[in-house]
């Protein structure tokens, strides 16, 4: 009975961990959009500065989590929950990667104007904002059908996507001075489409841990 208890106060602890990396990944997301739209330098360098932290909580899972596996011995779906925190803290951490990169963008932008206002982007983001949400909460409460419908928000974000990649390439054949910044945009998106394809993962290795069965649901 003790080692269960330990057992399953380190699990605690890494779920702990796993939901406050969604939450700050989730604010570096939304943080670095609006910094975007506003081209604010101070608010990009303040998110880049806070990257680390996400890469600290990654290896206190790391940590928790072999001392798990070396001293409780775990089998069956207790591994797989270790496992799986490995996994998702992974996503995380690279998902912050991601929104760090869109604040490098930001950096990059000092001192021009916005070749045009911005509106799929931001959709794109407000949908990834809700995937990230949805994603952790399915592995806290490991909640198949939310991981199922995270996974599906992900079909507008790759539309919104290709849409952003049109309507940027177009802007560039006529105003081949926009070269420069739309090709920065583009650069936003797929970061974006990215942060989105790792919720998805996260969706994945939720229904794998409760079933046991890994979908491919990133097609």
């Amino acid at each position: 009975m003790v080692k269960r208890k330990e057992f399953d106060l380190g699990l605690e602890e890494m779920q702990k961990i796993l939901a406050e990396m969604g939450e700050r990944v989730d604010n570096a997301l939304t943080r670095s959009m609006k910094a975007l739209k506003d081209v604010d330098i101070a608010t990009a360098q303040k998110i880049v500065a806070e990257d680390s932290e996400l890469n600290q909580m990654e290896e206190r899972i790391s940590e928790i989590g072999a001392k798990l596996i070396a001293t409780q011995q775990p089998v069956a779906k207790d591994l797989r929950r270790i496992l799986i925190a490995f996994k998702i803290s992974s996503d995380l951490e690279r998902m912050g990667d991601l929104s760090v990169d869109i604040a490098k963008a930001v950096l990059r932008l000092d001192g021009q104007e916005l070749i045009k206002p911005l509106l799929d982007l931001p959709r794109m983001a407000d949908i990834v904002s809700v995937m990230i949400q949805e994603s952790v909460q399915s592995y806290v409460d490991e909640n198949v059908d939310l991981a199922y419908k995270s996974a599906k928000d992900d079909d507008q974000v790759d539309a919104l996507y290709a849409q952003i990649l049109r309507e940027l390439f177009a802007l560039m054949v006529e105003h081949p001075k926009t070269v420069g910044q739309a090709m920065l945009l583009s650069f936003v998106g797929r970061y974006i489409e990215r942060i989105a394809d790792h919720a998805t993962n996260i969706s994945e290795s939720v229904v794998y841990l409760v079933t046991g069965t890994r979908p491919d649901l990133n097609q």
